[in-house]
């Protein structure tokens, strides 16, 4: 009995051994398959940034551009011939209406009013001593009446050469500032030559172009706030002057005129403006980048992030309802294992993200962010960079150490 119990240990040994090994082989194999499909989710995963749904304030806006006018503008022009004697004004001065800018030279209208002044003298003597004469029955009615039509005839001479010789002061129209100067001292100045620019900067306008659907949300009064170029850090304030009261067929838009008064005269006519009127405000809304929106087929969509376990998961629940089968029924019985051993079956790749789809509903929008109104929860991820690479049940690798 001993000799025969030693034996069967020697021969059972190597048999142990062998099932040994091929324990440890196939673990390692195993382990290898699950590195690999681990590696293989890591190398075809899309990076992207993402940014979590959160609460916060947001304005219901409409921003456009447009080019600052002057309120009125006035172009001096010259009345009369002659040469410019004095300049009184320069550009950058402000002026009043009816205040002298420059002289003409008016000696050829002095004299021309002198003469015209020594003439309606005459008349009027003229007239005086026909009057007495006519009461008298000394004049004939035609007579009298002739140097009378005369008389009234000068007077219209005097007073037309009075005008000329007032055309010689050259004064502002308007008040405001002299933008352009256009003649020199000495120049022989025409008739309706343009002298000066004057524009009133108080308030400055902007006039803009605005869509047809928009039409419903503006009004007079509302607030504007401009940025120039020149200023970027300061915003300017300012209120809707007027809207148009049509819109124009060919473009569908119609105008919307913003008035700005500016105290410290930085604001300049022709400056190019950034506008944004404010026309709603929500303070407790769902919002997410609006770099996160996806327009396509009449729908907005977003993508979000998911663990890779919880979409497989789902994915599982979704192929076992369509065979109608209950996620709750208890799993089919394994069958037997054999005494030979099987293959190792690859192990599928579990990416740790993916992307999926989600259609949304938004409401209001400012310059980053956009409310969304159906669609999306408090904490959900979504993807704001990198979407464009993005498909539904892409696998996703977060950047920046986003978790």
């Amino acid at each position: 009995m001993r000799i025969s119990t030693r034996c069967s240990c020697r021969l059972l040994a190597p048999a142990l051994v062998a099932v040994l090994c091929v324990t440890a082989l196939t673990a390692c194999k195993g382990e290898s398959a699950d590195a690999k499909a681990k590696d293989a989710a890591a190398d075809t995963s899309v990076p992207v940034e993402v940014e979590a749904a959160a609460r916060r304030s947001i304005s219901a806006s409409y921003t456009g551009t447009a080019t600052l006018e002057p309120d009125s503008e006035a172009q001096v022009a010259a009345k009369i011939n002659g040469v410019l004697l004095k300049l009184l004004v320069e550009e950058g001065d402000q002026v009043k209406a009816g205040q002298l800018l420059a002289r003409l030279d008016d000696e050829n209208p002095r004299l021309n009013l002198a003469k015209a002044e020594a003439s309606l003298r005459k008349l009027e003597n003229d007239f005086r001593r026909s009057s007495e004469m006519f009461d008298r029955k000394l004049l004939s009615v035609e007579q009298n009446d002739k140097i009378r039509y005369d008389l009234e005839t000068q007077r219209a001479t005097y007073d037309l050469a009075r005008l000329e010789l007032s055309y010689t002061d050259i004064v502002a129209p308007i008040s405001g500032i002299i933008s352009r100067r256009l003649v020199k001292v000495g120049n022989y100045i025409q008739v309706n030559q343009a002298l000066f620019q004057i524009d009133n900067f108080d308030p400055l306008l902007a006039v803009l172009n605005v869509p047809e659907r928009e039409l419903s949300t503006l009004h007079p009064d509302q607030v504007v706030r401009m940025r120039v170029d020149s200023i970027l850090e300061h915003v300017f304030e300012g209120r809707i002057q007027r809207i148009s009261p049509i819109v124009d067929s060919a473009t569908g838009t119609f105008r919307v005129t913003c008035e700005f008064r500016d105290a410290s005269k930085r604001l300049k006519s022709g400056m190019f403006g950034r506008l944004e009127i404010t026309y709603a405000h929500h303070e407790d809304a769902l919002a997410i980048p609006r770099a996160a929106l996806i327009e396509e087929d009449g729908e907005t969509a977003v993508f979000i992030v998911v663990s890779g376990a919880s979409a497989a998961a789902a994915e599982k629940e979704k192929e076992a309802a369509k065979a109608g089968l209950s996620t709750g029924n208890d799993a089919p019985a394994k069958p037997e294992s054999t005494s030979k051993a099987e293959p190792a079956k690859e192990v599928p790749a579990v990416p740790a993200w993916v992307a999926k789809r989600h259609l949304v509903k938004v409401g209001y929008s400012d310059a980053n962010h956009v409310e969304v109104l159906e669609g999306l929860s408090e904490g959900d991820r979504v993807i704001t960079l990198g979407r464009s690479a993005v498909r539904d049940g892409t696998a996703v690798q977060l950047l920046e150490g986003v978790k």
